[in-house]
Parts: C-alpha cells; structure tokens; sequence
C-alpha cells in the first residue's frame, strides 16, 4: 500500500444521471440550511457568469503551485466528473488555465473547483469555476500529489465521488448516500419559501413566519 503523498486511487462510481438532473433546480442555500448551516466552502469565487455546478467529485491534492498530478487526473476523467482540486490555498501560482479548461471539458468535465489559483480567466466565464484567486503565473510540474483522496476545499472536505452543486451563493458537497434525503429536504424547503413569500405579499403587517422566531426567543412583544 502506498503511503500518504503520492496516492493514485480510481474514481468511485458516480451518482446516477437522473439524480444528478434532479439538482439542476436546487439553489445551495436550501441544501446548505439542511446540512447544519455549516457544511460548504468559504472563501472561494465564482468566475463563471452563467451556468450551474451539478457532477461527481474527481479529487487531486497537489503540491502548492505545482499542476503534475493534475495532469495525470485530466486521462482520468470521465463524463459528468467535476475537478476538485486541492491546491492548498495557494495563491503564488495558477495550476490550471484555459488549456487544461479545454482537454478536460473535451474528456467530459463539467466544472473545476480550485482552492488555489487559476489564470487565463476570461475563458471560464461560461464554465463552472470556483476557485481561490487568479495569477497569471504558471504552474511547476514536479509533484508531488494524490489523485481520489479526501481533500479540504475552503474548509469543506470533499471526498472522492461526492455530488458538487455550486451556483450564485456557492458550492456545497455530500456523500451520494445523503442525495436523495438532501434533494427531499431541500425541496421541502423550496415550499416552505414560496409560502413565505405569499404571504409577504399579502402586504399584511402581521407575519406568521416572523411571528413564530420571535414567539420562539422571547421577543414577541
């Protein structure tokens, strides 16, 4: 068995299709509200303008500023994978930019999650991107680095063939296992929402949702 540095593990299966569809319409506040309130990365941006996150985690820990073993995961990717790189917060150098964007979209990847740095921006404006910062400085390709190992993504651990949902608010992950209780829950919470707002629109002053917190911590009167 190999020790901790320079693992290579093959990518677990990935969550059904249907499932994976089914979260194209789950914003990550709703599944974040389920999960504690506490599960999901901080810290990152969203580079891309248009589009939704929604794929199987295929994970990589490298070596800060160093893109070797990112390589090596692109022969790896299958349809539907996201890459989940973990480039431990380093912000010195880019480790993927618009060619590695390209071969990996060519392969079937549907979006990149970086906690490090990318470069060449302008071309992940139309791709799901969440990463650290932008540098135009490039990578080294020297490794170390682990390909399908648990990896921290803006304090988030992220273990391989994990579902990634990222959008607007931000990027959250969890075991395939939790999918279908996460989806119902989540959408439990869509409901919940929408009767919020009919009633906020009902222009009364006095509001149920409001009423029931306030009751809740003494503060009603």
């Amino acid at each position: 068995m190999s020790l901790p540095g320079s693992r290579i593990y093959p990518s677990p299966p990935q969550a059904p299709r249907s499932l994976l569809e089914a979260f194209q319409n789950v914003v990550t506040p709703h599944i974040s509200d389920n999960l504690g309130r506490h599960i999901g990365a901080r810290g990152l941006t969203r580079y891309n303008h248009t589009g939704k996150l929604v794929g199987t985690a295929l994970t990589v820990k490298t070596r800060p500023g160093d893109n070797l073993y990112i390589y090596k995961a692109l022969t790896l990717i299958e349809p539907g994978h996201v890459l989940v790189i973990d480039a431990q917060g380093d912000e010195t150098n880019a480790v993927i930019g618009e060619l590695i964007k390209l071969y990996a979209q060519q392969r079937g990847c549907v979006g990149f999650v970086v906690d490090g740095a990318i470069r060449d921006v302008a071309s992940f404006e139309d791709t799901p991107c969440y990463a650290r910062s932008v540098v135009h400085c490039g990578p080294y390709k020297s490794g170390p680095g682990e390909i399908n190992v648990p990896v921290s993504i803006g304090g988030m651990i992220v273990n391989p063939g994990d579902i990634i949902v990222g959008d607007e608010d931000g990027l959250i992950a969890f075991a395939p296992e939790h999918a279908e209780q996460v989806l119902l829950k989540a959408r439990e919470h869509e409901a919940h929402e929408q009767q919020v707002k009919a009633e906020i629109a009902t222009g009364a002053i006095d509001q149920s949702w409001l009423d029931k917190v306030l009751e809740k911590a003494g503060l009603a009167n």
